[in-house]
């Protein structure tokens, strides 16, 4: 199997090594990768989602709700941790996705002070509609690999990305 032709990462390192040879720059050949497909994929996320008129952060909380499968609603506790933002922030989005009519509140059954969020059915078809779109999309980014280096490269991430997820349980 022959190599890829050399792309910018490549040229960049190159130069980094002909101008700094005391560093070892490889980390450079992944991450910086990593970084520009990164920026593919946010791209190709957003046209996703304006084409349905959601924001990045909407479809994140509406597919949060999605995921949980029947009844959709999560606490939004749970919302919050799943997204990774402030209560604060997670109170903020709710109020603007209530007056989109794509969730609402209400009082949680098993717990009389509590609410939870619930998606609309309005919701639930944005997000499924929005969801659609977003994997033939990010299909069409991974399309040059064949199936088997997909999976290669998703085990490759997933050990990567193990060492950060610190609140994952770990395989022993």
């Amino acid at each position: 199997m022959t190599a890829p032709p050399a792309d910018e990462v490549d040229r960049i390192t190159d130069a980094w090594r002909r101008e700094r040879p005391d560093l070892d720059v490889s980390p450079l050949q992944v991450l910086s990768r990593v970084s520009r497909l990164s920026r593919l994929l946010d791209n190709a996320r957003r046209q996703a989602f304006a084409a349905h008129e959601v924001e990045t952060w909407e479809f994140d909380v509406l597919a949060a709700l999605r995921r949980a499968g029947q009844p959709y609603a999560l606490s939004p506790g749970q919302l919050g941790a799943q997204t990774l933002v402030t209560s604060g922030t997670m109170t903020n989005r709710i109020d603007r996705l209530e007056t989109r009519g794509l969730v609402r509140r209400e009082p949680d059954p098993t717990d009389r002070r509590g609410v939870r969020v619930v998606l609309t059915e309005s919701g639930r078809a944005c997000v499924d509609a929005a969801f659609v779109d977003l994997v033939a999309r990010e299909q069409q980014l991974l399309a040059s690999l064949p199936l088997n280096q997909q999976a290669e490269l998703s085990a490759l991430l997933r050990s990567l990305l193990g060492a950060f997820d610190v609140d994952q349980p770990r395989e022993k």
